[in-house]
């Protein structure tokens, strides 16, 4: 069935986001029609703001609204330790827990020679202008435990410590109320290899 020519942008639209396939789209799509107008244009206008209001941080290339971002600005925070994460998403993530106190480095990216992204594409250069820095004792690489990730770690820790930078890894293994008899071949060699004395 040929839908009309609005209803079909839409979906293309909606399609154009990540794991969105024709099915989810057409929802998604039906769902918008079903809004009330209201909240439809609410939900235009906030798509628009954040396309035009949020930029990068000149510092630690986080999402922002203001330059430098609110954690970069942040007095309080502990200037000698930078934690490196690959999404601005994985920020959230680290804010969560409300134990990290120190400062982050968004790479926007990892290393993946497979799609053609080197450390170039990535934020390593401006990384390691950071590191210039004397008060920089310690980096924390929080990259994501997969090829890429590991590959854009051990990439930094190369580049680092000759510089005298401590460089520590975050550890991986398994997930608290995860139980053993689930857990993959690689993650429990994870766990093993990131042991720590009780």
């Amino acid at each position: 069935m040929q839908y009309p020519e609005p209803i079909s942008k839409l979906i293309e639209g909606f399609m154009r986001l990540p794991g969105i396939g024709p099915k989810t789209a057409t929802r998604l799509a039906f769902f918008v029609l079903d809004m009330k107008e209201d909240d439809v244009l609410d939900f235009a206008k906030a798509l628009v703001n954040a396309k035009r209001n949020l930029t990068y941080c000149s510092v630690c290339h986080n999402i922002t609204d203001t330059d430098p971002c609110y954690i970069c600005e942040d007095a309080r925070r502990d200037k000698s330790i930078i934690c490196v994460v690959q999404d601005a998403k994985d920020v959230i993530a680290m804010e969560k827990m409300k134990e990290y106190r120190g400062l982050y480095h968004i790479l926007q990216g990892a290393i993946s020679p497979m799609e053609g992204i080197g450390p170039e594409d990535v934020k390593i250069p401006e990384l390691l202008k950071r590191l210039q820095d004397d008060t920089i004792q310690e980096i924390i690489l929080a990259t994501n435990p997969n090829i890429e990730g590991e590959a854009t770690a051990m990439y930094i820790s190369r580049l680092v410590k000759p510089t005298g930078i401590k460089v520590t890894r975050i550890a991986h293994g398994l997930p608290v109320g995860g139980d053993l008899e689930y857990a993959d071949e690689v993650t429990l060699s994870k766990a093993i290899e990131g042991r720590r004395e009780l």
